[in-house]
C-alpha cells in the first residue's frame, strides 16, 4: 500500500464543512479493473433481467422498448463516467457516494445522500430477496404443485441463505471466485431463456404485441417503465466499486465501465429482446414462467437464478456491511470469533427485515419501477450532473453547464413522474393482492 493509500484509511477531516470522513474496515484498491468489471456485469446481467422482457418491453412495445433501452445505456455510461472521473476530486481518494457528496456540497448533502443510496440498496436487495424467492418456488411448482408451500415460504428460505451467504464473506473484494461462479450462473438462466422461449417462438406464430390498458393506464405503465430502464444499469454505488479498484483508478474505472456497456450489456438485450418476441404482451415479469421445456432444464435454471442472486444481493448490500463493520471497528481476521458474531448479528438482523419487507408485498415490477424513481435517478442522473457542474464549474464552457443543468431539471421531473406512477402501481396490486400474497 502507497503512501496516499495509506492515508485514504484515515478519519479525513473535510474543516471547511466540519465533515469527519471515517476510515474503512473493508479492502480498497485490491482488484484489477477486470474484476471490477466483473462485479459491475453481474449486477447487470443478475436475475432481474429475466424480468425486462415482463417490465420493460410489454409497456413500451418494440420501438419504445429498444430505443429506451439503448438510450438508457448510452445516458447510463455517460453518468457513471461523471461520476467515476470525480473519485479523486480535490487531491482526495473518495470511496463511498456520500463521502464524495459531502466533501463537494458538505454535511447535510453526505446524509441526504447516504440515505438516498440506503433506500437504494435496501430496495434493490429486496427486490434480489423476492427473485430468489420466486426462483425457489418455480423450482418446487414444477415437481409438486400443490399449494402446499407459497412464495412467502420460499423468500424465507431465500432470505437464510442469503443471510448465510453475508455471515461468510466478509467484503466486496473477497467475493474472488464467487465472481466466476456468478457468471456460469447467468450463463446458464440467461441460455437456457433464450433457447426455450426462441422454441416457444417457432411454434407459437401469432403473438398480441400491442401495449395493453386503457389511455390512463398506459401513461402510468409507460412512466413507470422508464425508471425500469435506469435501474437496469446502475448500481447507485459507483465509488464503493470504484474503491476497491487499482490505481490509477479513475483510467482502470472507465475500463471497467466500457466493458460493462458494451460485452456486458450484451447478454440482457438478447434474452430481453428474444423473450419479448416469443410471447409478446404476454410475457410474464420472470420470464422462465413463461417458458416451456423439459422440467429438468427448468429447475437447472431456476436453480441458477436463485444463487446467482444470492451473490448479487452481497454486492448490493456491501455498503451497509461496510458501514456498520466501520462504525464498529470490526477488524483483523474475518474469521475471529468476534467478528464472526458481529456479522452474524449485524447483517442476519439487515437480512431479517429485508427478507420481511419483501414477503410482505412480494410486487417485484412495482419494486423496480419505485427504486428507480426515488433513489436511482435521483444518485445516477440528477446528483451525477448536478456534481459535476458544482465540482467543475471553472473549466466548463456555458453550453457545458447548460448541458448538465437540462439534465438535472429533465430527470428531476422523470423521478417525479416514475415515482407517482410507481406508487398508483403499488396501490393497486396492493387492492388485488393482499399482504404476504402467494402471486
Amino acid at each position: 500500500m502507497d503512501t496516499s493509500e495509506a492515508r485514504n484509511r484515515k478519519v479525513v477531516s473535510v474543516e471547511k464543512f466540519d465533515l469527519e470522513i471515517p476510515e474503512t474496515a473493508h479492502q480498497i484498491s485490491s482488484d484489477s479493473w477486470f474484476q471490477v468489471a466483473f462485479v459491475l456485469t453481474t449486477g447487470i446481467n443478475s436475475a432481474y433481467v429475466l424480468g425486462y422482457s415482463g417490465t420493460v418491453m410489454v409497456p413500451l412495445g418494440w420501438i419504445g422498448g429498444v430505443v429506451g433501452l439503448l438510450l438508457a445505456t448510452a445516458i447510463s455510461l455517460y453518468a457513471n463516467s461523471l461520476i467515476a472521473k470525480l473519485h479523486e476530486f480535490g487531491g482526495k481518494r473518495h470511496i463511498r457516494y456520500r463521502d464524495l457528496a459531502g466533501f463537494i456540497y458538505g454535511k447535510k448533502m453526505y446524509r441526504v445522500t447516504w440515505g438516498l443510496q440506503y433506500v437504494n440498496l435496501f430496495m434493490i436487495n429486496c427486490g434480489y430477496i423476492i427473485l430468489a424467492g420466486s426462483a425457489l418456488k418455480a423450482v418446487y411448482v414444477l415437481f409438486r404443485d400443490d399449494s402446499v408451500m407459497k412464495l412467502p415460504h420460499f423468500i424465507a428460505i431465500a432470505g437464510v441463505v442469503c443471510a448465510i451467504f453475508a455471515i461468510g464473506i466478509p467484503h466486496l473484494s473477497a467475493l474472488g471466485i464467487w465472481l466466476g461462479v456468478s457468471t456460469i450462473l447467468s450463463l446458464i438462466y440467461i441460455v437456457v431463456a433464450i433457447v426455450l422461449s426462441v422454441k416457444d417462438g417457432v411454434n407459437k406464430p401469432s403473438r398480441d404485441y400491442n401495449i395493453q390498458g386503457s389511455s390512463i393506464d398506459k401513461i402510468f405503465t409507460i412512466t413507470g417503465a422508464a425508471a425500469n430502464l435506469v435501474f437496469a444499469f446502475n448500481t447507485g454505488m459507483l465509488p464503493e466499486i470504484q474503491a476497491t479498484v487499482k490505481q490509477p483508478v479513475v483510467k482502470n474505472m472507465m475500463k471497467a465501465l466500457y466493458f460493462q456497456f458494451t460485452a456486458g450489456v450484451l447478454p440482457m438485450y438478447t434474452v430481453t429482446f428474444i423473450g419479448y418476441w416469443a410471447y409478446g404482451s404476454s410475457t410474464s415479469t420472470y420470464l422462465l414462467n413463461s417458458v416451456t421445456g423439459p422440467l429438468w432444464v427448468k429447475a437447472l435454471a431456476n436453480i441458477s437464478a436463485f444463487l446467482q442472486s444470492v451473490i448479487s444481493l452481497h454486492i448490493f448490500a456491501s455498503p451497509t456491511y461496510e458501514f456498520m463493520d466501520t462504525k464498529y471497528g470490526i477488524k483483523g481476521s474475518p474469521l475471529a470469533l468476534k467478528n464472526l458474531l458481529f456479522r452474524t448479528v449485524a447483517r442476519g438482523s439487515y437480512i431479517a427485515v429485508s427478507t420481511l419487507l419483501s414477503a410482505l408485498l412480494p410486487f417485484l415490477g412495482d419494486f423496480m419501477s419505485l427504486t428507480g424513481a426515488i433513489s436511482t435517478f435521483p444518485l445516477t442522473f440528477i446528483l451525477a450532473n448536478h456534481m459535476y457542474v458544482v465540482a467543475m464549474n471553472d473549466k466548463l464552457s456555458l453550453v457545458q453547464k447548460l448541458w448538465h443543468w437540462l439534465n438535472v431539471c429533465f430527470f428531476g421531473l422523470m423521478s417525479l413522474a416514475a415515482a407517482i406512477a410507481a406508487v398508483r402501481l403499488i396501490a393497486v396490486d396492493s387492492k388485488n393482492f393482499h399482504v404476504f400474497a402467494d402471486v
